[in-house]
This record gives structure tokens, C-alpha cells and sequence, in this order.
């Protein structure tokens, strides 16, 4: 056997003792050992399991690595051959290490005689990924010599434990680079020395996991005061921390859709509504403020956060990690302790005041966000939630009311992977709180990169752990970005997933900011329509297609099976008079109530 097949075989065997059960592989000469000999683990009953998926893409590859491990939670392995190819995974470990996603990202590369001479497919991958990876190791050209199998092992065990984080920092990419020599197929003789790791298919090192990554950081005591807000965004450590804090307290709660917090009492639906009106803002500032994750999807979350509350307090993502954007954090903790507060409502069994405040107005604001909604679509108000199936009808169905009743059909246990431009901010203003449905996104970097493939990694994830449906709340641009997501070959593995693409013919989201106003540059700079065809795209796929019109029809296609593509067309001007629109009648709605 020799060197870089000897290697390949022992380091995938060590990450499947680790717990590796997905791995990601773009194809490519340079990291044939390394495919090969995933494809022979998962093959083999001694594989535990392991999963294996080819994208012709790099960048989709790594995306899908994303997508599976930040639904499964666990490290998934990437694999690409040297050059440029490595260069593809950057934006995905980028979003990795800004969301806390363990990869294990494997890059083949030219032996060290190769580079700097011109060599073909060579580049300089030595610590290519900078800081954007808890761990860089250049892993060294394999060679025949005792002692290589227990380097290799220890050093699939450390790269699998940085990744995970192990409940004692943050979890992330790690990026062994690995230089092979040619054979890069199996060949030659036996190994000089037995392959095999620790008996009883344990790893080769143990690395003891502990409660969590905030779970060191101290605990901040506070004195309780009516006057709080807990605000929670993408990547919090502890969302259902989060909710119970915000009920013991009986302080609002405001949490982002993909924060996993949206649920209970506490939790409001048209907190932006809210943020957005300034006699609201005005009334309402908050003495204390409890941050978790990463808030700032919007201009008036930042605003709540820089309105110069006595105390703010963060939740740390982990060791050294936490996102305090508008820099006025106080206190930086694991978990929040409250001294002296009341216990439940006031005794006529009402929120207390402040609360009840804050919900009168949020549900004065989505009765009025509904009453648009309704309107525009020519139906009459329902109060949002008609007879069938708690979903509006009508023939007009924009894309906020598309955010609303997707979210609402949605089944128990279903997933939601929403992409991080107008669709999260719909999510955001519109959906009602609920439990029971999973909502994910990039919001690490918020970057448009790889939402397909992303979207197709966390439904395998989620329905392999036993989740049910999932869909995927789209623009066209995000579409469009990873349309090689959509070419899976037929061994691939395919979720349930529903691809909701809002065709706009453009970037929607800058007819809602300040480059709207310079029409004589926006189209092309901004708004760059496309006109490409969302059907044959499809069918270029081999994917099932349907077009959805009717706000009575967003159930029936949910409910289909397979990986499949609805279209929903709307127009960005109309869309961006709609939110403003909302927004006023939310205004007065939210002053009324006041």
C-alpha cells in the first residue's frame, strides 16, 4: 500500500471513530486517496453509517457541508483536490466560523518539490483560510516510516475535537491541508506497520466533552427591574435560556426567526413594527437589556441595542465569542440570574404592565399588518388567519403574506432554511411564534453564498435525525448563486425539500435602502435584472416545477415529496410600496394602542 492511500485509509478511519457521519467530496485528481477512501467506508459495514455526497461544485460542496453540519450540529468532512478548488471553499468556512459550524475542511495539495516551480494546479494553501479557522495544520507529505499511523490518528482525533468545540470553546472549521505524492490510487505491498486504530473502534484519543461552550463563563446577578427586553439573534447558545429568562422576568421578547427563541408568551411577532415607531421607541426604552447571539438583522434592532440602556448584558456564544454590534455592552456572561423578581403576572392574572404593553402593541401591529396583507391580495380582512388552514386567500400573493404563510403551513417538527436578504426580513416581521417548527439561515457572514446546497445539507441533516418535511425560503438572485446546487447526480442523496424561490427579477432588498432613489444608476448597479427562466432551470436540474399564485395553494405545495422547485413571482417595485405601506399602518396601529 502506498504512502498517501496508507494515510487516506487511516485518517478516515479515526474521524468515523470520532463520530464523523456525513462527508462532502468535489472531484478531483490530487484528493483521490482521500475519496477513495471515503467512498470505501461508506461502502463498508465498518463505515458506522458514514454518508457520502459528490458535488461537481467546490463552493456548493462546501455549502452542503455547512448545511449538514449546522442542522446535525456535528463535524462534517469537505474534500477538494489543490489550486483554485481549495480557494472555492473559502466564503463557506468563513460562514462556518462566524456561525460556530464544525467542518473538518481537507484540502489535497502539491507535494512541497511541486510549488513555487510553476507545477501545474499549485498554489500557495498553506494557512489559506487565515483566521476564519480555529486550527490550520500543514499535515506533511505521508512517508513510509514507523510512528505515521499514531501521527495520523492523533491528529484526526485533534482535528475532530477543535471542530466540535468539545463544550469547551466555540465550534468551527479546522483545515488540515494535506500534501500526497503520486500513487493516488491503491497500489504496491502491505503497510510496514498494522493500520489499525484502538480496540473496540475507539478513538485513538479521548477527548472529554463538557456541558457546553458558555458553560464556564460566570453568571452575571442582576437586580430585577420591570423595564427589560431580551433580544435574541442567529447562533445563541441558548435560545431556550433565553425564553425562560424573558418569562421569569416578564420582559418582551425579541427573537429573530433562525435564533430558535421565537416561542412563549413573552415573544412577539411585529417587534419590528415596533422598533420602527419612534413614539413607541420613545415610550419604551429599557433600563436593562439581555442580548443573546448575533442581533442586527435589522436598523431598529441596532437602534434598541444603542439606546443607551443602563445595563446590557451579553450571552456569550462561547469562550472569548459574543456579538455586541452597537458596543454597549455592560456585562459579558454564560447566563443571566435575576435577584427580587415578581413572581408570574400581576394578580388579575394580566402581564405586567411594561409586558403587557409591549404585547398590546405587537398584536396591534400585526392585526394591522394583516389587514394589508389582506388587502392587497382583494380578499377581505380575516384578521390574518383565514379558515383554511390559518392562511389567507386570494390571487395576490406578495412576498411578506409568502413569509407569513409558509411559516404558518408548515407541519411539527418541519424545517425552514430561510436566505439572509428579504426573505429573513419578511420571516422577521411576520411570523407568528411557534415551537415546533426549525428555522435556520447563514446570518454568520449573511452572505448569499451557497443557498441551495446549503438548504439541501441541513433537510438531510434535519430528516436523517428524524425531523419531517423541510423547505426553503428563496430569492431568485440566491437561486442563481448556487444553481450547481441543484445538479445532484442519481446516487446522490435527496431530501423532502420545497425550493420556494420569490422571483423578483433582481436584488429586491436594495428597493427597500437609499439606492432607490438614484434611478438613473439603480437598475443596472442595484437592481440588475436577469430574466433568466426559473422553469427551465429546473428542468435543466431534473427537478420538479410548479409556479404558486394563490395564498390558498402555499399548503398543497409544501405538501408534496422530493427535492422541488416553486416559483412564486412578484414584482420589487409594488413589493417595496407594500412594506412601506405595512409599515405605516403599523405605525398609527402601534400609536393607537399606546
Amino acid at each position: 500500500m502506498n504512502s498517501s492511500t496508507a494515510f487516506a485509509t487511516v485518517l478516515v478511519d479515526e474521524l468515523i471513530r470520532c463520530g464523523l457521519r456525513e462527508a462532502v467530496i468535489a472531484p478531483g485528481s490530487r484528493s483521490a486517496p482521500l475519496a477513495m477512501a471515503l467512498h470505501a467506508a461508506s461502502s463498508s459495514p465498518a463505515g458506522a453509517g458514514l454518508r457520502l455526497h459528490v458535488r461537481i461544485d467546490e463552493r456548493s460542496a462546501s455549502f452542503l457541508a455547512l448545511g449538514l453540519a449546522k442542522a446535525s450540529g456535528r463535524p462534517v468532512a469537505v474534500v477538494c483536490t489543490s489550486g483554485t478548488a481549495a480557494a472555492h471553499f473559502h466564503a463557506a468556512v468563513i460562514e462556518a466560523d462566524e456561525a460556530g459550524v464544525p467542518l473538518i475542511v481537507l484540502t489535497a495539495d502539491r507535494p512541497p518539490e511541486l510549488r513555487g516551480t510553476g507545477a501545474n494546479q499549485t498554489i500557495d494553501q498553506v494557512k489559506l483560510y487565515g483566521d476564519a479557522v480555529r486550527w490550520s495544520c500543514e499535515v506533511g507529505v505521508p512517508e513510509e516510516r514507523p510512528g505515521q499511523v499514531g501521527y495520523w490518528r492523533s491528529l484526526a482525533c485533534r482535528a475532530w475535537s477543535l471542530a466540535d468545540g468539545n463544550g469547551t470553546a466555540y465550534p468551527g472549521p479546522v483545515h488540515l491541508n494535506v500534501p500526497l505524492r503520486e500513487p493516488l490510487v491503491p497500489d504496491g505491498p502491505e503497510w510496514l506497520e498494522p493500520l489499525a486504530g484502538r480496540a473496540d473502534d475507539q478513538p485513538w484519543t479521548r477527548v472529554a466533552v463538557l456541558p457546553g461552550p458558555a458553560a464556564g463563563l460566570p453568571a452575571v446577578e442582576l437586580d430585577w427591574a420591570e423595564r427589560g427586553v431580551v433580544v435574541v439573534g442567529d447562533g445563541a447558545a441558548d435560545p431556550a435560556g433565553a425564553v425562560r429568562l424573558a418569562a421569569e422576568a416578564g420582559w418582551p421578547l425579541l427573537a429573530e426567526p433562525s435564533s430558535g427563541a421565537r416561542f412563549g408568551s413573552p415573544a412577539l411577532c411585529a417587534y419590528e413594527f415596533l422598533l420602527d415607531c419612534a413614539e413607541f421607541t420613545g415610550a419604551h426604552q429599557p433600563d436593562v437589556i439581555v442580548s443573546a447571539g448575533r442581533p442586527g438583522l435589522t436598523r431598529g434592532q441596532l437602534a434598541l441595542l444603542r439606546g443607551g440602556a443602563g445595563r446590557h448584558v451579553v450571552l456569550a456564544q462561547g469562550p472569548g465569542r459574543w456579538s455586541d454590534p452597537a458596543r454597549t455592552a455592560t456585562d459579558v456572561a454564560g447566563r443571566v440570574t435575576l435577584r427580587g423578581a415578581p413572581a408570574e403576572p400581576d394578580r388579575d392574572g394580566r402581564p405586567r404592565s411594561w409586558l403587557g404593553s409591549w404585547i398590546a402593541a405587537d398584536v396591534a401591529a400585526r392585526a394591522a399588518a394583516d389587514a394589508v396583507l389582506a388587502d392587497n391580495a382583494g380578499v377581505a380582512d380575516t384578521g390574518g388567519l383565514a379558515d383554511n388552514g390559518g392562511l389567507a386567500d386570494g390571487t395576490a400573493l406578495s412576498e411578506p403574506m409568502l413569509a407569513r404563510d409558509v411559516a404558518a403551513a408548515l407541519p411539527p417538527g418541519a424545517l425552514l432554511w430561510v436566505a439572509s436578504s428579504m426573505p429573513a426580513r419578511d420571516l422577521d416581521r411576520h411570523m407568528a411564534p411557534r415551537a415546533d417548527l426549525r428555522v435556520l439561515a447563514s446570518r454568520g457572514a449573511s452572505g448569499i453564498d451557497g443557498m441551495i446546497s446549503s438548504a439541501i445539507g441541513a433537510a438531510l441533516a434535519h430528516q436523517a435525525s428524524g425531523g419531517t418535511s423541510a423547505a426553503a425560503l428563496l430569492g431568485d438572485l440566491a437561486l442563481l448563486h448556487d444553481a450547481p446546487g441543484l445538479m445532484l447526480g442519481p446516487q446522490e442523496p435527496r431530501p423532502d425539500l420545497c425550493l420556494i424561490v420569490v422571483n423578483n427579477d433582481g436584488g429586491g432588498i436594495f428597493s427597500t435602502l437609499e439606492q432607490a432613489a438614484f434611478p438613473d444608476s439603480f437598475e443596472r448597479l442595484f437592481g440588475t435584472p436577469h430574466g433568466a427562466d426559473v422553469a427551465s432551470l429546473a428542468a435543466a436540474a431534473g427537478l420538479p416545477y410548479a409556479r404558486l399564485e394563490r395564498a390558498a395553494d402555499v399548503s398543497a405545495a409544501l405538501a408534496g415529496s422530493g427535492l422541488r422547485l416553486v416559483e412564486v413571482r412578484t414584482d420589487r417595485g409594488e413589493g417595496a410600496k407594500l412594506r412601506a405601506a405595512i409599515m405605516q399602518a403599523c405605525s398609527a396601529a402601534v400609536v393607537a394602542a399606546m
